[in-house]
């Protein structure tokens, strides 16, 4: 017998999962793009050691290189959080 006041919970949105390529390449992107900011610690390191100060003509410079670099950080976690598993669904 069956019941028809009785509906079946909502089932949710089938989700679109990205394949291992995709997160492969935005790793490695993400990489790539840890160099920038790593030469920009390193040259602002340098400057500020030496000057005490970073110098006008490369701040700019260094800012751009952290700034790309942080981008490498933010693309390296999508590309790991990205590829959790989806929830389990209960039969009930």
């Amino acid at each position: 017998m069956s019941d028809s006041g009785h509906t079946p919970p909502a089932v949710p949105p089938n989700q679109q999962q990205r394949g291992g390529c995709l997160t492969a390449l935005m790793a490695i992107a993400g990489i790539f793009m840890l160099l920038p900011g790593l030469c920009a610690l390193l040259f602002g390191g340098m400057s500020v050691v030496e000057d005490g100060r970073i110098p006008s003509d490369i701040a700019s410079l260094v800012f751009l290189g952290l700034v790309i670099g942080i981008g490498g950080v933010v693309l390296i976690w999508a590309a790991i959080m990205g590829r959790k598993a989806p929830p389990a669904r209960n039969g009930s």
